[in-house]
């Protein structure tokens, strides 16, 4: 009789293993990866977006006429300018 009911506790305690083990790996393991897959493939697209529009920033900037640079002017230090009171 002794040995029955070692079994049957056996039998009882693998039995709740196997379901504990089930529940951990489909409801904690799998989505924690199916998320990570897909904050990854978002991370991704974002980065490439962001690449695409920084090139054609950059070739926006390139195709631009630059600017004739101005000769420095003279310094006014000592100029004064007026300014008139508006009532």
């Amino acid at each position: 009789m002794y040995i029955y009911a070692v079994m049957i506790l056996r039998f009882i305690l693998f039995a709740l293993g196997a379901y504990i083990f089930y529940k951990v790996i489909f409801e904690l393991v799998i989505p924690i990866f199916r998320v990570t897959q897909k904050v990854r493939r978002q991370f991704n697209d974002m980065q490439q977006h962001m690449n695409t529009q920084s090139d054609t920033y950059q070739e926006g900037l390139n195709s631009r006429p630059k600017p004739n640079p101005k000769p420095p002017a003279a310094s006014r230090a000592g100029d004064y300018i007026e300014f008139e009171e508006v009532k």
